[in-house]
Parts: C-alpha cells; structure tokens; sequence
C-alpha cells in the first residue's frame, strides 16, 4: 500500500489513458473505453477489459468512450472510469485520497476544464491540479522548458492535436486541433467503405494505419490483407489494401495538422521562431507514429522534426516530472 500523501498523474486521454504514480514511474496504461449494459446503465468493463468488447458485444452491451476530441463528452462514465484506475494504483481505502495532476489540452474551455476536475474529485482525489498537455509533453521529451528559449512542441494523441511555442515554463503560443490518430482511423474506415465497400471497425482501421499507413504516397509501399462486411452481400470478406490508398485517404486530415503548425509559427515572435528553426519541431503522442509524418512536417516547414524517444509516454511521464518538482503549471 503506498503513504498517505499519494500524488497521482493521469494523462486522461481520447483513445488511451495512463497513470503515474510519484516515485514509482507509469504504473498503468489502459484504453480509454467503458463497457455498459445499455438497459441497466451498470458499468460491466473498464479500460483493458472493455476494450476487448469493441465491436464484440450483443445488443444491449454498448462500449462507450467517454472522452470525445480531448475532452469529456460522459460525465458520470469519465468519472468511473477514473475511479476505476484510482482504484488499481492506490486501492480503495477513504483515508488514502491522493493529490490527482490530470492532463488537458490546451484551448479547452472555463466548463471542459471544471468538468475534468470535477470528475476527479468525485472519483476520490482529494486535490486535483490541471496541466496543459503541451507542457506535459515537453517536460516528458526531455526540454527544459525552464529556459528562456523557444521550444515548439506538436502532441498528436487520439482525440487531439496541440501544438505549442514554449518558453520560460509557459505557453507562448499554441492551437489546439480535434484532428488527431482517431480522425486518421475514421478516414481509413470511409476510405475503405467507399472504395471497397466493406464494412471495418475502428480496430481493423488502426492496424490498417499503424502496420502500413503513411503520411504522404511514396513514404513506403506495403499491403495487407483485411477481413470486413461486404456492404452489399452483408458476408465476410477478405481485401488487400495498400499504402498508398491509405496515404491518400489521411492527407486531408495531416494536411490540417500542417496548416496549424504553419500558422502557430507564423505568430511566434522573432526571437523564440529562430530558436524553433535552430532546435528543431518535437512530436510527441500516439499519433506522431504516422509513417512519415516527422518527414513531411520537415518538408513542409523547413524545420527539423524529430519524434521524441517514447511519444507515447511523454505526457505521462511529463506530469509525473511536474508531480515529482512539486511546482504548478
């Protein structure tokens, strides 16, 4: 059991979610879903365990995410579910209510963010602080976001995309986008129901994007055999899909990350852009792991880019170095 002043960080995320507990690392790392029984609303699953039933379910079970686009779209299911993980880290006991860092993207609003911290005092926390996801991530790649220098860093998780200029500790400039590895999977979902007319689920489309995706037609050529629901016989089907259909099928959503890139440089003030150009763009999140992306980015900025060395982590890892520094962000 661990001591009575347990801090605690979440990285809350839209697709996945992680919990770092102070002085022992990322002790837990779960999907972000809830199984419920629709005619009862009794939570069945939560986390790994539900997320097994995606897809798998009769009728009145209904696997449920309760975040949508970085943000709570279901109070009560976000509240369980972190409850849920509370549980699993530092057990149920009244008297071990933790200090609870929860991560948030950056342009959510005053109510997205009372919502989030609401949630966490109800599932147990006795003290919640709020850290913007970019910070985060920073701190978890490695930058010294103490200096008074220019960092800029793009956090592509599931339900977001946050790209941020920092210096100083703080956000100098940042846009947050709802484009992010869960947009890239439901453009390989209509991509392959339009040009194939199979029916896939979301599971199927992240294999798609994670075992053969690209950024850009041309990163790399790979095909892969899929199974699905012929729309029109309503049978299962096996296609071969390739890299480049898919590549093309993404490039409206990664194009959308470049132009918000572009346009957070573009009010960088002088000094902090020159020190972006000299120490490069660092990615961050589950979706800087598109085939490519660093690359394209790169090109179409004229910035190195560099995906940071665990970017699935880094957010978790991040508030974990703001809990272990005690300081506020």
């Amino acid at each position: 059991m661990l001591g009575m002043s347990t801090s605690v960080g979440i990285d809350l995320g839209t697709a996945n979610s992680l919990v770092y507990v102070k002085g022992k690392g990322i002790v837990l790392r779960e999907p972000s879903v809830v199984a419920v029984n629709r005619d009862t609303d009794e939570v069945l699953a939560i986390g790994e365990e539900a997320q097994r039933m995606i897809g798998r379910t009769p009728g009145n079970i209904i696997a449920i995410r309760p975040l949508r686009d970085g943000v709570i779209s279901d109070f009560d299911m976000t509240e369980s579910m972190i409850r849920h993980f509370l549980n699993k880290v530092i057990g149920k006991s009244f008297f071990l209510r933790p200090r609870v860092m929860v991560c948030i993207p950056t342009e959510i609003t005053i109510v997205e963010r009372r919502a989030v911290q609401e949630a966490a005092e109800q599932a147990g926390a006795k003290k919640v602080e709020l850290i913007e996801e970019p910070i985060a991530a920073a701190l978890g790649a490695g930058i010294d976001i103490s200096e008074p220098v220019g960092s800029m860093v793009v956090d592509i998780g599931g339900g977001t995309c946050d790209v941020a200029v920092i210096s100083l500790g703080g956000i100098v400039k940042g846009e947050s986008i709802r484009i992010a590895g869960n947009k890239f999977d439901a453009d390989i979902e209509t991509h392959v129901k339009r040009v194939h007319h199979l029916m896939i689920g979301e599971r199927t489309a992240e294999s798609i994007k994670t075992t053969i995706g690209a950024a850009y037609v041309g990163a790399r050529k790979l095909e892969m055999e899929i199974r699905g629901r012929d729309i029109v016989t309503g049978m299962p089907k096996n296609i071969t899909v390739e890299t480049e259909e898919i590549a093309k099928s993404v490039r409206e959503s990664v194009d959308k990350i470049i132009v918000c890139i572009r346009r957070v440089l573009d009010v960088t003030p002088p000094e902090l852009s020159a020190d972006i150009f000299d120490r490069g763009i660092i990615l961050t999140g589950g979706g800087a792991l598109l085939y490519g992306l660093d690359e394209l980015i790169r090109r179409e900025t004229g910035i190195p880019t560099a995906i940071a060395d665990d970017p699935l982590s880094c957010v978790a890892l991040g508030t974990g170095k703001a809990l272990e520094s005690d300081k506020s962000f």
